[in-house]
Formats: C-alpha cells, structure tokens, sequence
C-alpha cells in the first residue's frame, strides 16, 4: 500500500511564498523598466523637440532648471531602484526554478545599467553640469550656438539609453511570461502519474 503525503495548509502556503515575492518583485521590475523608458522616450519626441524649436536663450533657461528639478526622490526612486530590484526579481525567479524568467531579468538590469544608468551618469549629467554652468547670453546668435552644440550632442546619448531602456523593458514584461508560464516538466508528471494511490 502506497501512502500519498499530502501537504498541510501552512506547508502549502510557505511553499507559495517565495512565488509570489518573485513575482511581485517581476512585476515591479516591470513598472520601473516602464517608467525609465517612458521618461527618456519623453524627452526624444517632444522636450527636445519643443526646446529646439523656441528662442535658444529660452531652450538654455529651461533645460538648466528642468536639469535641477530631476534630483528628487521620485525620480531618483526609478533611475537608481530599477537595477536593484530587477537585479531581485532574476533571484528569486532563479529561486523557484525558473531559470528562464532569471536569465531575462538578469540580462535587463545588466542592460539598464550599462545604457541607462552608466551612459546617464558619464554623458549626459557630464553635458548637463556644463550646460548649469553657463550664463544665459543677451545675444540670441551666440545662445544659439551653445544650444546646438549641447542639444545635438545630448540627444545622441538620449536617445541611446532610450532604445537600451526600451529592450529592457521587454526583457522583464518577456521574464514575467517565462515567469507564469506553465512548466512543462511539472505538468507532465502530473499527467503520467495519475491519481494517488492509498
């Protein structure tokens, strides 16, 4: 006589735990991968767009406050937390055995902070602290040659990070798939060990 175990309510619940922080922490990779991405999308198709086109004494004005008004923790929460806690979610995917969900997230947050976060923080901040230091001029030729060669040059690394975010958030919405997907292994045993035997 074989006698099947089953697992108590408790045991059930601790063996569902660590799925669920996995994907929770899938699902919150997700959101920063989004908000990232969003944010430098914005700033290729409309910001820079719309500085470009206006008085280049304005663009210069506005660009210096807008690059101050970005050191806040809303901000800072999403550029500095997403690698972190994709970095997470590859764990604890790896944790629960889906090796798959983890490679994905791993190669998003390796992703984010080569593109995202490295090119930010040696690129753009470096063309930003340049920009802050600059007297708006009175005469609008030469605010316009300062604006061209800062905005040309800043929307080229922009728009790099831009398509890097972009893959990294398809690299953790594909992981939350690979995630939830059925196991294939797991949903054959069922299959070929039919109901338990007492």
């Amino acid at each position: 006589m074989t006698t099947s175990t089953i697992p108590t309510h408790a045991e059930a619940e601790e063996a569902r735990l660590p799925r669920v922080l996995a994907l929770v922490a899938a699902l919150a990779a997700v959101v920063g991968a989004g908000a990232i991405f969003g944010f430098f999308y914005a700033w290729v198709c409309s910001t820079m767009w719309g500085l470009d086109a206006t008085d280049p004494r304005t663009a210069i004005a506005a660009m210096q406050a807008m690059n101050a008004s970005v050191r806040n923790p809303v901000f800072a929460a999403a550029f500095f937390g997403s690698a972190p806690v994709t970095l997470l979610a590859a764990a604890l995917a790896w944790g629960v055995g889906r090796r798959r969900a983890a490679a994905l997230y791993g190669a998003a947050a390796l992703l984010y902070i080569v593109g995202g976060v490295a090119l930010t923080m040696t690129y753009n901040v470096r063309l930003n602290e340049t920009l802050a230091g600059v007297a708006v001029p009175h005469d609008v030729d030469e605010a316009r040659a300062i604006w061209r060669e800062y905005s040309g040059a800043w929307q080229v690394g922009n728009i790099i990070r831009t398509v890097v975010s972009g893959v990294s958030l398809v690299g953790t919405t594909l992981g939350v798939v690979a995630l939830v997907a059925p196991q294939r292994g797991r949903a054959r045993d069922r299959t070929m060990s039919g109901p338990a035997q007492t």
